[in-house]
């Protein structure tokens, strides 16, 4: 069964959290500190992070962002704060999901298993590299190379990227984007699509500072052009 580890310091949080998932099936693994779960997640698998923002050693962004160096499991955060910021900072360094909290249980059970889901579907590209103009798409190790070079991409913008590249010229929609990424778009995420094409763009300029393959259309969304 798909394992879990649920880096939380209150305890009473975390006893729902395993309860709801336990009976759904899952096998969990507890810590409250980040330190113990980076440690944990460096030796052993775990199929997804369910991470809280405010933990007592580093934060859980900090946390995110030092995970991100050695892994790209799905990370779901856990916070008391519900700013459009601290949506865009967490979506922007790496994780998959936002849930605010007071939460429903169930809720978050359910986000875990769309996102397994998501991991897991669709046909088999372990071995499959597609060329798109400057463009070398490697979707087994979800990889994209831009000029012969590696883009440092997150699993988000990889999404992203990705999607773009399937049919050049098309304008998709932030709400498509959205479903790209596998996130619902009553979720409240429609504007972060914004943050991920402007770190996409940064990523680009560092290889290519003159190139402009991904285009703005106002009210409409962004489209990738493989001539720019």
């Amino acid at each position: 069964m798909p394992k879990i580890l649920i880096v939380e310091d209150e305890g009473a949080i975390a006893d729902t959290l395993v309860y709801a998932l336990q009976t759904e099936g899952f096998t969990t693994r507890w810590v409250g500190v980040a330190g113990e779960a980076l440690v944990l997640l460096e030796n052993e698998p775990f199929d997804l992070v369910i991470l809280d923002v405010g933990l007592p050693d580093i934060s859980g962004f900090e946390a995110c962002k030092q995970l991100r160096r050695f892994s790209e499991v799905p990370v779901i955060f856990l916070t008391a704060r519900n700013a459009e910021i601290d949506r865009v900072v967490g979506l922007e360094i790496g994780a998959d999901d936002y849930v605010v909290k007071p939460f429903s249980p169930r809720e978050v059970v359910a986000r875990v298993k769309a996102i397994l889901k998501r991991m897991t579907s669709g046909p088999d590209k372990s071995q499959k590299t597609e060329l798109k103009g400057p463009f070398r798409i490697e979707q087994g190790s979800y990889q994209i190379h831009f000029r012969e070079q590696l883009l440092p991409l997150t699993l988000n913008e990889y999404r992203l990227l990705e999607t773009l590249l399937t049919q050049p010229g098309r304008v998709f929609s932030r709400a498509q984007l959205l479903d790209a990424l596998g996130v619902a778009l009553e979720a409240g995420y429609e504007r972060n699509i914004d943050s991920h094409i402007k770190g996409l763009r940064a990523k680009l300029r560092m290889i290519a500072p003159d190139a402009k393959p991904i285009q703005t259309h106002r009210g409409l969304g962004y489209s990738c052009c493989l001539e720019s």
